[in-house]
């Protein structure tokens, strides 16, 4: 697993910027989701097309945040890629970004009828979490999936952003959610992708110019649950 640490020189930009490390003191359930990126066999499970083999790590920390986020009452969100409309929306990039047999490769795997598409079997999944698909890197651009839509009915206004790889869809989502005025946070011990230094400089920017960086145990410990209700 990534060990990810704040260095000095980001803590002074950040306390010059708004006087503290994180914006987010309190993490209101009632108003927060647990977005999950990608958590699907095609990134996470060994010999799959894009393996990312860090972001097995990771799952039981998924899997112990997602306990404590629903017995505080949030949203739990699954989000998953899929090929089902990706030539049609996102053409460019299959066209002029990928060899032809990668495209092939990727768009069988993640059709929504392979072994590839599928959640990462030891993640606890629950019927009553929402389930996502999306097109492109990011959940919440415009035509890539109803997750914005979705997560706007429940009236969430705050992300906690799970999943892999942390440079790529994890940190596009994130991005995006900031830019829609979503208050977003990047779970850096729930975040995964293939070096060392990809994870670190993400967190590093995110965290100087988009939203908070937290592990784990940080968000339970902000969590205030809906009244009735308990942390895990």
């Amino acid at each position: 697993m990534h060990q990810y640490a704040i260095s000095e020189s980001t803590k002074e930009r950040m306390l010059r910027r708004q006087r503290n490390l994180t914006s987010n003191e309190r993490i209101v359930a009632e108003c927060t989701a647990l977005v999950v990126i990608d958590m699907q066999n095609h990134f996470v499970a060994e010999g799959f097309p894009d393996e990312v083999p860090r972001s097995r790590d990771i799952v039981p920390t998924i899997n112990r945040l997602a306990g404590a986020v629903r017995t505080a009452g949030a949203t739990v969100v699954w989000v998953q890629t899929t090929a089902r409309g990706a030539l049609e929306h996102w053409s460019n990039y299959h066209k002029h970004m990928l060899a032809p047999e990668r495209v092939k490769t990727r768009l069988e795997s993640l059709d929504e009828s392979a072994a590839g598409f599928r959640l990462y079997p030891a993640l606890d999944v629950l019927p009553e979490d929402l389930r996502v698909s999306k097109i492109k890197y990011s959940a919440f651009i415009a035509g890539s999936s109803d997750l914005d839509v979705k997560l706007r009915n429940r009236g969430i206004d705050t992300v906690l952003i799970a999943g892999t790889a942390t440079n790529v869809c994890c940190e596009s989502s994130a991005r995006d959610a900031m830019m829609l005025d979503y208050r977003a946070i990047m779970l850096a011990d729930a975040t995964a992708t293939w070096t060392d230094d990809e994870h670190f400089a993400t967190l590093k920017n995110f965290l100087l110019f988009f939203g908070d960086v937290m592990a784990a145990d940080e968000v339970i410990g902000r969590l205030v649950p809906i009244r009735g209700r308990g942390t895990a």
